[in-house]
């Protein structure tokens, strides 16, 4: 018979199928425990019972009950709330208990504690080229679970060195998509729409880490700063941009503020300005309003023209 070929076609490589969590059979250890107990007593009792009254059949019954009491006492398990066990028989994967307290499985079984706890795991703090290839570190934290207890066991070879490696690797290539500051309006960075690279993160890492049967609950962004070589002359850029956006807004209210003062003085007939005075009483006012230092008023009794 032909061993079957690891390619089908053109298709590509054929995956082995992945082991699925499946509930394992059990039933209430209190009984089976009680059983354990019941077998103990009576072959203790027929052993000694044969000693004394020389029966071989009561040595024989003694060790028949000891056996199946042990064989009972290897199918018992104690689950914790909070925790799971992937039961095994001979290095068979036979289903996962979910049920906490005294159970009894399948005797013989080896049984593996997995937690489906939450957990949370902070990335170590990465440096990283932004997407405009200025040095930022960064660093995040992600909340996470196990939720196949089968994939989680067999899938990979440790799930949290897993879960580890595969949130800092992602990271990684978020923090090199997105800018640090948005140059531009409508361009999410870093700094600024947190919630949206946090939610891209978070998808992410739960595409990298699902073929584990883990699952994502939350991520956030736990530190973010530009490298030390470079802090000083991005933060004297976000001084200058920031002063830049102060004196266009002062301008833009000076401007209004001339407009409205034009325009009442024309309204109701106060005094008629020419152009030329118009223009003059602009550039004072817009001196006045615009300037850093207080403003010395100068009162002139003359005219503007000569003559």
């Amino acid at each position: 018979m032909s061993t079957p070929s690891l390619r089908d076609g053109n298709a590509g490589p054929v995956a082995p199928s992945p082991i699925q969590e499946k509930p394992a059979w059990h039933v209430s250890g209190a009984l089976a425990l009680l059983l354990v107990l019941v077998l103990l007593f009576g072959g203790t009792v027929s052993f000694v019972w044969g000693v004394v009254h020389h029966v071989p059949a009561g040595v024989a019954l003694w060790a028949v009950g000891w056996l199946v009491a042990l064989v009972v006492w290897s199918g018992l398990k104690i689950i914790s709330p909070g925790d799971t066990r992937v039961v095994q028989f001979f290095g068979t994967y036979i289903g996962t208990v979910r049920r906490p307290g005294l159970i009894m499985t399948a005797p013989l079984t080896l049984g593996t504690k997995v937690s489906v706890k939450v957990r949370n795991f902070e990335t170590n703090e990465l440096k990283v080229n932004d997407a405009d290839g200025n040095p930022v570190n960064i660093a995040a934290i992600v909340v996470w679970q196990v939720e196949d207890t089968a994939k989680a066991c067999f899938a990979v070879e440790s799930y949290g060195q897993f879960v580890a490696t595969q949130s800092e690797s992602a990271l990684r290539h978020i923090a090199s998509s997105h800018p640090y500051d948005a140059t531009q309006p409508g361009v999410e960075s870093l700094r600024g729409s947190t919630e949206q690279v946090a939610q891209e993160l978070a998808e992410e890492v739960s595409s990298r880490i699902a073929l584990a049967g883990l699952r994502v609950v939350e991520t956030r962004i736990s530190s973010l700063a530009y490298a030390p070589e470079i802090a000083q002359a991005m933060l004297q850029r976000q001084q200058a941009a920031a002063i830049i956006a102060a004196r266009e807004k002062i301008v833009e209210g000076a401007v209004t503020m001339v407009q409205s003062a034009l325009g009442r003085l024309e309204e109701e007939h106060i005094v008629d300005l020419d152009d030329e005075r118009k223009a003059t009483m602009v550039a004072n006012l817009l001196v006045v309003l615009c300037g850093d230092q207080r403003a010395t008023p100068v009162i002139n009794t003359g005219s503007l023209y000569a003559g």
